[in-house]
């Protein structure tokens, strides 16, 4: 039988999803998902493939990037746990770095808010990450405790996504807090945040732009989600290298991803005021709540 070079590891599957598609995902390239794709130049097209589905859907709607990335590579992939989040989280981090300089030029970034949220949330991913790291981040236990966390950051993310209108409306007809509690409040949610993303890569986005309207109902939609945007740049960038020295990221997959999203998210960006919004969000919030239930039921 004529040499084959092998395939990028793909590491055991920790789900009851991606133990059921472990035929198809065998790491020897007999066949299946990995057997039938070629890497070039360290570019894998079918990881690709999902970063350009990904993307679109982010172009498209604003959200679902961690909230999809990180199930897809766990329960598709078979990837483990820590490693889904460690890359997802750079994979972030990249990404919505040139979501930032687009929204800071055009001044729409409410940078207060931005170095509130981060006292929190960069504290506590840091305290977040040490703990991973003397509990052992590819270990068993941290796998369950990865999924449990994610499927229910899932199911929160579905709920807000479709909650997220009559929420608008309603912190837009009540009053702010006073600034001394709103700055309390904002730094306890940036640390829970901080946890919540070290752990599942998830939350971020769409529970971010959640919150703000509720603890900032004077700002436009627009600030609310440029300022959550720039917020998560940091916080991914701090917990993804805090992966990364755990060895929790996979470079090359990183890049296959990247080569992907990026022109996903600039084509679906182009179409996006053709297509209708409110029809995709709700999609998005029920394959959430679906995918998330099953991690929770795993």
């Amino acid at each position: 039988m004529p040499a084959v070079a092998a395939p990028r590891q793909i590491r055991p599957h920790w789900t009851a999803g991606a133990a059921a598609a472990a035929p198809l995902l065998s790491a020897s390239g007999a066949g299946g998902v990995a057997g039938v794709t070629r890497i070039v130049w360290g570019i894998d097209p079918l990881y690709s493939l999902s970063g350009f589905v990904v993307g679109a859907i982010v172009g498209l709607t604003g959200v679902g990037g961690g909230s999809l990335m990180t199930p897809l590579l766990i329960l598709f992939f078979g990837i483990h746990p820590a490693t889904a989040v460690g890359t997802d989280l750079l994979f972030a981090a990249l990404t919505k770095s040139a979501g930032t300089l687009v929204h800071g030029l055009g001044r729409n970034v409410d940078w207060r808010v931005v170095s509130t949220l981060g006292i929190g949330s960069v504290t506590a991913a840091a305290i977040t990450l040490w703990w991973l790291s003397t509990a052992g981040g590819q270990s068993p236990d941290i796998a369950h405790l990865v999924g449990v966390v994610l499927g229910g950051m899932l199911v929160l993310t579905a709920l807000s996504l479709l909650l997220r209108r009559w929420l608008f409306r309603f912190a837009s007809g009540h009053r702010e807090l006073p600034p001394r509690a709103r700055f309390v409040v904002t730094v306890l949610f940036g640390a829970l945040l901080g946890v919540l993303v070290s752990i599942s890569s998830v939350g971020a986005g769409a529970i971010g732009v959640t919150v703000l309207m509720l603890l900032y109902p004077r700002l436009s939609l627009l600030r609310i989600v440029a300022t959550d945007i720039a917020h998560a740049v940091p916080l991914t960038l701090v917990a993804g290298l805090g992966h990364w020295m755990l060895g929790n990221v996979d470079w090359g997959m990183l890049a296959s991803l990247l080569v992907g999203s990026i022109p996903g998210i600039i084509i679906a960006s182009l179409f996006a005021p053709k297509v209708p919004e409110a029809v995709i969000r709700f999609l998005l919030a029920a394959v959430l709540a679906i995918v998330g239930i099953k991690l929770l039921t795993a």
